[in-house]
């Protein structure tokens, strides 16, 4: 079963190359978009259903969002963690063929304030949610997603220039890594120990195409899924164009047999 993870930037807006991408180039199972921008009446469901995808949204107008497309039946199916953190829909939940799989759009955050505060605070109650949920040493479940930050200097296209900026900033990093602590593994970083592996480039001064970007996304699983993870590589196809017009992100797939 492969699994994608792919931050959108717009659904509505990626849908065509999103679909020239599942028919044409790749065979995906099941995907979790983040930052679809929609509200889930105005998610583009049918034409999911005519490629044989059933559809499951959280999402909101304009802003953040978060989806699971499967081929598969979906059961178990989780709309966002409840009172507080439901403001912005960044979580949802489902088992697909005995993983349940996490799909999370975490904060983007900011310097310092409010936001950047909630960012920290996501990643804390994140821990707390899975550890209240899941046994990390023998449950089939995976969390994946647009995680906002890049955990070493190897996942940003220049430690030095990036430093304490968003997404790079030592205290966000430092609460990823707590909520890494709880047991989940990095399946991108299992087995790319030395290559970057960016999953987001800004769509300013060419950033694809001279490769300044940062690793953002995550597929990050069990201890017992990761037995059964066979690759984890990022798809450029979809990034590397100029029609359709492209995301900001690529994405994320991991191979699981």
């Amino acid at each position: 079963m492969k699994i994608a993870t792919f931050n959108v930037n717009s659904i509505r807006a990626r849908k065509d190359l999103i679909i020239k991408w599942l028919t044409e180039k790749v065979n995906i199972d099941v995907l979790c978009f983040q930052e679809i921008k929609c509200v889930e009446e105005d998610f583009p469901f049918v034409d999911f259903e005519d490629i044989g995808y059933h559809c499951e949204v959280f999402g909101e107008k304009a802003y953040n969002g978060v989806a699971i497309c499967s081929k598969h039946d979906m059961s178990d199916v989780h709309k966002g963690l409840g009172g507080y953190w439901d403001q912005q829909k960044r979580f949802i939940r489902a088992k697909v063929q005995g993983i349940d799989i996490i799909n999370i759009y975490a904060p983007h955050g900011d310097i310092s304030g409010e936001k950047h505060m909630y960012k920290l605070e996501f990643f804390n109650f994140l821990k707390k949610y899975i550890a209240e949920n899941f046994d990390i040493e023998k449950d089939l479940f995976c969390v994946v997603g647009d995680m906002n930050v890049a955990r070493e200097d190897i996942d940003v296209w220049s430690p030095q220039v990036l430093k304490g900026t968003i997404g790079f900033m030592d205290d966000e990093r430092e609460a990823f890594e707590d909520f890494l602590s709880v047991g989940l593994i990095d399946t991108y970083r299992k087995f790319h120990t030395d290559t970057h592996g960016f999953t987001w480039w800004g769509y300013k001064n060419a950033a694809i195409w001279k490769d300044k970007g940062m690793r953002i996304d995550y597929i990050l699983t069990s201890k017992e899924l990761v037995k059964r993870c066979q690759t984890c590589d990022i798809d450029m196809w979809t990034r590397k164009r100029r029609t359709p017009t492209p995301s900001d992100h690529a994405p994320l797939v991991g191979d699981f047999t």
